[in-house]
């Protein structure tokens, strides 16, 4: 057995140098442990948060009925602050998305081990919060009914939508977005439904698992062809990771109104998206791990490795804050120039320096490798992040729309209690969605962690076969 061997792990892998696993599990405790909360029956705090949940979905009907009856008049919308909650919802929703396509699949491509037991729970709530930030354009448009204006497909009027406008890129973005991540969360999961099958309690369980798993029987054919079909739609989602928020950047960055007409936006509404999606991983994943009992899959390792991307784009975000005041003060445009000093002193600079707090200051607490384990100090830093990053949308909506060219025409912005019950409604509804999800489906990867420990003890095997040998180490 050499090092140039490459079924076996080299000297220094990461594998044994840092604990990506708790203990030794057969592959048998791995089935029985990742699905006991999905095999046994929910308890009364599932139900409880259900509960909630349901109700704030049933806000939520409310007040789409509300503004599909009466109207986005219902809205605090006014002109000229034409945007307000819907697009700031919109794109937070999309931004929180980003990082379930982050972590499946460009971790995948890389081949970065940790990710395994966390991508299940990212790839579960980009498809939530995609669905959740299609909503907000639909009724945005006041006749969703004719959303189909905006698809461009054979017409006899021939009134083609307008290729030129940003709103139309947004719908082939994020239907694409939607409907690769669909698959691939999809693909990712067959081999774990298979195994919810084959262990599954009641005749009605099997049955269902049975169907969803498309008759999976673990063979070798059948795991070369799924190697090849996830890989290939890793290969197809990781461009989206660029080029979806870059889209929806673009709705603001080809304006010309102050604070909007800039080109910092594209890569900074990436680095933002990433940034917000990880927080909000970690806003769901301490929790699920706690009580779910899956502590020895998601070790402190993960928890380190999601706050050190929390820190580097945290960073990339601060740069992106720097640059944007920085170009408005350079091109000496009068416009620009105010909308900066509003930002700092206006109406709205509570908000403007909440948002600084969040995402520029509490980002740095994991720069201390202890305060990057400590799950009260994550789940409050994510919280933070979430709250500062929806604050950031916020005040690149509204702020830049209620002071532009003309003072006569200013106004301030006020939600009304329907723009307030859809932006939590859509939080209830996205938690619903995620207990659900956390009830039946195996929400990490069983096939991943069986693997991954057959490739530890591997690792193991190899440095103690070189410690006894000559020249190896003692």
């Amino acid at each position: 057995m050499s090092t140039a061997d490459p079924q076996v792990p080299a000297p220094g892998d990461p594998l044994t140098e840092h604990p990506i696993l708790e203990g030794r599990h057969s592959d048998r405790a791995y089935s029985e442990s990742l699905l006991a909360f999905v095999h046994r029956p929910a308890g009364r705090t599932w139900w409880v948060m259900l509960g909630f949940g349901l109700a704030g979905t049933a806000l939520l009907t409310v007040a789409i009925c509300v503004t599909l009856f009466v109207g986005v008049g219902t809205w605090g919308n006014n002109i000229p602050v034409a945007w307000a909650f819907g697009i700031t919802n919109f794109v937070w929703w999309i931004g929180i998305g980003h990082a379930g396509t982050l972590i499946s699949a460009i971790l995948l491509l890389f081949q970065e081990k940790w990710r395994g037991s966390i991508n299940r729970f990212a790839e579960a709530m980009t498809l939530f919060a995609v669905t959740c930030a299609g909503l907000f354009p639909l009724l945005h448009l006041g006749r969703p009914w004719k959303f189909y204006w905006l698809v461009p497909y054979p017409s006899s009027l021939r009134a083609w939508p307008q290729f030129r406008s940003p709103l139309t890129w947004d719908i082939a973005a994020v239907g694409t977005y939607l409907t690769v991540s669909l698959l691939f969360w999809f693909v990712g999961l067959i081999p774990d439904l298979a195994t919810a099958r084959d262990t599954a309690k009641t005749p009605r369980a099997r049955f269902w698992y049975g169907v969803a798993s498309l008759g999976w029987r673990g063979s070798a054919r059948h795991w070369r062809q799924w190697r090849t079909g996830y890989l290939l739609l890793a290969g197809l989602a990781t461009p989206l990771v660029v080029s979806v928020h870059t889209i929806v950047s673009f709705d603001f960055a080809v304006a010309q109104l102050p604070g909007w007409h800039t080109t910092i936006f594209p890569p900074y509404f990436v680095a933002g998206a990433v940034f917000s999606g990880f927080a909000l991983v970690l806003t769901l994943l301490i929790p699920a791990r706690k009580a779910l009992g899956i502590e020895h899959v998601v070790t402190p390792l993960h928890l380190d490795n999601m706050a050190k991307v929390l820190l580097a784009t945290g960073w990339m975000v601060t740069y992106g804050y720097v640059q944007e005041h920085f170009f408005a003060w350079f091109s000496a445009n009068p416009f620009e120039m105010h909308a900066t000093q509003a930002e700092f002193f206006g109406p709205y600079a509570p908000l403007f320096w909440m948002q600084i707090f969040c995402n520029v200051g509490v980002p740095q607490l994991f720069w201390f490798s202890r305060l990057r384990t400590n799950v009260a100090v994550l789940w409050v830093a994510a919280l933070l992040i979430n709250v500062g990053m929806w604050t950031e949308r916020f005040l690149i909506v509204v702020a830049s729309l209620s002071m532009d060219f003309l003072p006569s025409s200013w106004a301030a912005y006020r939600p009304t209690w329907v723009d307030w019950s859809l932006l939590g409604g859509t939080v209830a509804f996205f938690g619903t969605a995620f207990l659900l999800f956390l009830k039946y489906v195996p929400a990490v990867s069983v096939s991943e962690m069986k693997e991954l420990q057959r490739e530890v003890d591997a690792s193991l095997q190899f440095q103690r076969e070189q410690g006894t040998r000559p020249g190896g180490a003692p």
